[in-house]
């Protein structure tokens, strides 16, 4: 299976048709460092819908997120979800829990389609929001929809975030959280066997960084999967998709740069950039990116060293939409059948690695 993924990964990262895009020139792997580089006029494929949510956006001519207050920058975040996003299902279980690291509470909130289940695996969800805007509340109805179609018990985490909270703390709040999941089953109500690490965009980045330190030093259970959509896994500043998709494309390069003086990663630290790291034990993998995100390129960086290094891993871009796709699915309804192939790609690779 690895050399199948392996191949395709490598096609993904060279091929323009493949990404999505309609090619009217050139697309090369740039020689200095294998991103794949735009030489010619290449004009991206947009779905409908999505191209529909953009321009609803761009009628609004709001503010750009770093010229709003933190606060409003974090009410907008709340916002766009709230309107762009599907209603939250009815799940039998929501409940708010905490555990404590380094004597602060950390808040936790669990999500289940069932009352109570037998030990299996556990989805630790991170959410996404540069590590500086998300929150519990921005991610609420994903986690419902995820719970509901996995069938399996979700636990998402409200780490700390930046600027109050600068680098590393979030990420090490979501390995703390980790490690408490998979060793408190009478505080969760759910025993695990395996963890299943997952997150978008800068929860994508912290579950490669949990595997990553999970994989030095094992919790109480293994990790079964990691689950990375659309993450920021290596430095997307000068990469070909953030010149391409700069602006009018949901995230910007503007927030993108917002995020990163907030957040304040070590550009040296395996826990900031996480191609970094040592991929020999990566974990099994499902790897999301989106056609039309500017930190694309990230992703399928990751996707190269996974494929370098052996893993078990399937890797989908998603063409025609987005950065934060997965948060879009009343605004844009194709992204729902969307999240679904994501979902199918989890239990085939639960299924086949358990």
């Amino acid at each position: 299976m690895s050399e199948i993924v392996h191949r395709r990964a490598r096609y993904r990262a060279g091929a323009g048709n493949a990404s999505g895009f309609v090619r009217t020139g050139a697309l090369a792997l740039a020689p200095d460092n294998g991103r794949a580089s735009i030489t010619d006029h290449v004009q991206p494929f947009v779905r409908p819908d999505m191209r529909a949510f953009l321009d609803a956006l761009a009628a609004m001519n709001g503010p750009p997120i770093a010229e709003m207050s933190l606060e409003d920058a974090r009410a907008s975040y709340r916002a766009l979800h709230a309107m762009a996003d599907r209603p939250a299902r009815d799940l039998a279980v929501i409940r708010d829990l905490a555990m404590e690291r380094d004597g602060v509470e950390i808040g936790l909130r669990l999500y289940d389609a069932r009352e109570s289940r037998e030990a299996g695996p556990v989805i630790v969800f991170f959410h996404g929001g540069g590590y500086v805007i998300g929150d519990l509340e921005t991610h609420h109805n994903l986690c419902t929809e995820i719970a509901a179609l996995a069938d399996l018990p979700v636990i998402a985490v409200d780490y700390r975030r930046a600027p109050e909270h600068p680098f590393p703390v979030p990420v090490e709040d979501c390995e703390a959280a980790a490690r408490w999941i998979a060793g408190n089953p009478g505080a969760t109500g759910r025993k695990a066997t395996g963890l299943v690490l997952m997150g978008d965009s800068a929860g994508g980045n912290a579950s490669i960084v949990v595997g990553q330190q999970l994989a030095q030093a094992p919790a109480d259970v293994p990790v079964a999967l990691q689950v990375p959509l659309f993450p920021l896994a290596s430095d997307a500043i000068g990469s070909p998709s953030l010149d391409a998709f700069a602006d009018g494309f949901v995230l910007t390069r503007a927030a993108i740069e917002f995020f990163d003086a907030a957040y304040g990663a070590d550009r040296s630290d395996p826990r900031g950039f996480p191609v970094l790291g040592d991929h020999a034990n990566a974990p099994p993998t499902v790897l999301v990116t989106a056609s039309l995100d500017p930190i694309r390129d990230s992703g399928r960086d990751y996707a190269r060293v996974l494929a370098e290094n052996g893993a078990d891993f399937v890797y989908l871009e998603i063409s025609g939409v987005t950065h934060s796709f997965t948060n879009l699915r009343a605004a844009v309804p194709s992204a729902q059948k969307d999240l679904e192939r994501v979902i199918a790609a989890m239990t085939i690779m639960l299924e086949t690695s358990a």
